[in-house]
């Protein structure tokens, strides 16, 4: 079992940068695959990034691409997002999740824990 908690968002103007925590209970965090996704109003949610286990591998949405940056730190059991360059369209509730570590791709991967998301609004 994982437990999972978002920090960090709020409100920024266009341009600007946040960066999102999450900090995870347990001592198998580092057995863990770890994402980030979005959920706008209206709308799915979206992937937005993930990073394997020991931090090697990480996979982007086209959206963030260049923009997000997605890092973790075993010995904190935290995995960070650093958003810049935010647009009014990066708003929205972001939330992390975890599945066990597997070779399969992050991206399209079940996540099985998630946290309970933190808003980020982006003004114009």
């Amino acid at each position: 079992q994982v437990q999972l908690v978002e920090s960090g968002g709020g409100l920024v103007q266009a341009g600007g940068s946040l960066r999102l925590s999450c900090a995870a209970s347990g001592r198998t965090f580092n057995s863990y695959d770890m994402g980030w996704f979005r959920q706008a109003p209206g709308k799915e949610r979206a992937f937005v990034a993930a990073i394997s286990s020991g931090g090697g591998t990480t996979s982007y949405a086209d959206s963030v691409k260049g923009r997000f940056t997605i890092s973790r730190d075993n010995a904190k059991n935290t995995v960070y997002l650093q958003m810049n360059s935010l647009k009014p369209e990066d708003t929205a509730v972001y939330s992390c999740a975890a599945t066990p570590r597997s070779p399969r791709d992050l991206r399209y991967r079940p996540y099985d824990y998630w946290g309970q998301g933190t808003q980020v609004t982006v003004s114009s």
